[in-house]
């Protein structure tokens, strides 16, 4: 709606995880050094949490491109399962048989799996993400599959911080024993919001990288807490601003406009007075008159 309007190729704050926009912050780059020396490493268990909207899933989804194809991968993107749901994705993944609700065959299939990988010199890898979801009976059955001492199988499970302080219970000593590394994924600081908007301004073919300037930036880091879901979702309302007011400069009261177009109740944004009409009501009100 707006790329022609400020010379992009395409949109540039999509909300769909994409590899292709990561920018690697400090936190990132040590998130990924943690994941991919404990696979290497074989640690067993490892721990991947951050806050809603950190980029956990793109970070996964950077990971999976980086690895070598001698790993056997199967990630479980929801992990609101069954048990016996649980199993038959685990056997669809991994071309086993079909699971037929017998767990020891299960299991005696999966040995037979992992021990061919040890002798091909092959890893196998499970990551659950959103972990923080699961039941603590299928919890269980994940610390079970890795009672089996597999020495090629690494288990990663990424979620909300939330899934480590469910760890702590007396109740998951067992599981928190296997776990030979944990990460927390942390929001950007006030330099990286700046890096991370025209990285992705950049990558999306924009001739300028200052269609946001620093006080725009400045408040775009506040409001969003340096979270880069927020932000996409920030930058791109700014964009559309930008398009209705005609500007090809995003400033710092656009986003403040922005911010109270985006607010919800109860969260700790920081506003300017109500206006009376939104420039997203103006906007669209426009477009209806013009016939779109």
């Amino acid at each position: 709606m707006y790329t022609k309007h400020f010379g992009l190729a395409k949109k540039p704050f999509e909300l769909n995880p994409d590899p292709t926009m990561v920018y690697m912050g400090e936190s990132y780059k040590e998130a990924m050094a943690v994941l991919r020396y404990g696979l290497l490493d074989k640690k067993g268990f490892l721990l991947l949490t951050g806050p809603v909207g950190t980029g956990k899933t793109t970070l996964l989804k950077l990971l999976l491109k980086t690895l070598s194809k001698n790993i056997r991968i199967c990630l479980v993107a929801n992990p609101l399962l069954s048990i016996s749901e649980f199993y038959y994705f685990l056997s669809a993944q991994y071309g086993l048989d079909e699971w037929d609700g017998n767990k020891a065959k299960f299991l005696l299939k999966f040995g037979r799996m992992v021990e061919e990988c040890l002798r091909k010199d092959e890893r196998v890898l499970l990551i659950i993400d959103e972990a923080h979801l699961l039941s603590e009976e299928l919890l269980e059955e994940v610390r079970l599959l890795s009672n089996q001492e597999y020495q090629v199988l690494s288990i990663v499970l990424v979620g909300q911080p939330e899934l480590a302080d469910h760890l702590e219970q007396d109740r998951f000593l067992p599981f928190r024993q296997r776990i030979g590394l944990r990460f927390n994924l942390k929001p950007f600081l006030d330099k990286e919001t700046g890096y991370y908007i025209k990285l992705r301004l950049l990558r999306s073919g924009a001739q300028r990288l200052d269609l946001f300037n620093e006080d725009a930036i400045k408040v775009i880091h506040h409001a969003s807490k340096g979270i880069p879901r927020t932000i996409n979702v920030l930058c791109d309302l700014a964009l559309l601003s930008g398009l209705a007011e005609k500007k090809h400069i995003v400033n710092e009261e656009m986003v403040r406009e922005c911010v109270k177009e985006m607010q919800l109740a109860g969260e700790d944004i920081p506003l300017l007075p109500k206006s009376k009409s939104s420039f997203l009501c103006k906007f669209m009100g426009r477009r209806e008159r013009q016939g779109f």
